[in-house]
């Protein structure tokens, strides 16, 4: 069973700024630390391409991405898991996760930008998840402020 969470930020920072930040390679390294020390990715976030998120070790998520609205929206539809490496969408591992979203919203407010989160996870994950991602989200606030 899936559970559907939401997070939602406030960044003192124009849009293009928390998008570029939010997405570019070393960035993305950085505010996903809370997630795991040394995260990153492989693959493209243009519409329709496919994406690994990735641990140190080549274990992660296998997604494609399901919408880009360039400074606006960000829609990955998570298609299985990697182990290693190598990528599995069979295994019931891999269908705890698949298919589920996880989408990004961005939107001028006042002189900022806000983030609006929702992101779809095994229901055993949701306390951890619930931990981990305001400290992320806290994170790239940081980076996007220049703290």
């Amino acid at each position: 069973m899936k559970r559907t969470l939401r997070y939602s930020v406030l960044i003192d920072a124009p849009r293009r700024q928390v998008w570029s930040t939010m997405l570019g390679p070393e960035s993305y390294r950085d505010w996903t630390t809370a997630f795991c020390e040394g995260s990153y990715y492989e693959g493209s976030w243009e519409q329709g391409h496919t994406i690994r998120f990735l641990d140190p070790q080549g274990n992660g998520v296998i997604s494609e991405i399901a919408q880009n609205r360039p400074f606006e929206h960000i829609g990955i539809r998570h298609l299985g898991v990697v182990a290693g490496g190598v990528a599995d969408t069979e295994s019931a591992t891999a269908r705890e996760w698949a298919p589920s979203f996880e989408n990004y919203d961005f939107r001028d407010e006042g002189t900022g930008t806000r983030v609006d989160v929702e992101t779809e996870i095994p229901q055993k994950y949701e306390d951890m998840m619930e931990r981990l991602w305001p400290a992320a989200l806290a994170r790239l606030k940081a980076l996007c402020e220049g703290a």
